[in-house]
């Protein structure tokens, strides 16, 4: 892992003993609870995608094969997520805000985006996706 890269997260919590003497980590009182649900795939496809992007302008990462490498996947499957980037800024706002899935599948899948990417043009990308993203 990159020195550079190292994350600190900050959150009050109490430890308190469960059974068997196993220790819980629990939000301490006045904290927020979580939102239900889950973010959406793509919704966090397109984040990760968006910060390769800016580990690969920064020099962090040399190229898609680097990624590939690191994250444990194919450079297909990397060359896929980072086509992402290809869509309508305001198609990926969209999928930014994607509200979270509390039950069943999200609306939008990310093959309907991948074909989406194929089109360079972007408002035949906002004519794809209309129904899906309601734009």
């Amino acid at each position: 892992m990159n020195p550079e890269s190292n994350l600190t997260v900050i959150c009050p919590i109490s430890l308190k003993k469960g059974r068997a003497g196993q220790v819980k980590l629990t939000p301490k009182q006045g904290t927020p609870a979580p939102e239900p649900g889950n973010l959406p795939r793509v919704t966090r496809l397109m984040a990760l995608a968006i910060k390769l992007d800016a580990d690969l302008q920064a020099g962090r990462l040399k190229d898609l094969a680097d990624i590939a490498r690191l994250s444990g996947i194919t450079r297909a499957r990397a060359t896929q997520i980072m086509n992402l980037l290809h869509l309508a800024p305001d198609i990926q706002e969209k999928i930014l805000f994607l509200p979270r899935t509390v039950e069943g599948r999200a609306s939008i899948t990310e093959r309907a985006l991948r074909d989406a990417t194929s089109l360079l043009d972007w408002s035949a990308q906002r004519n794809r996706l209309s129904d899906v993203l309601n734009l």
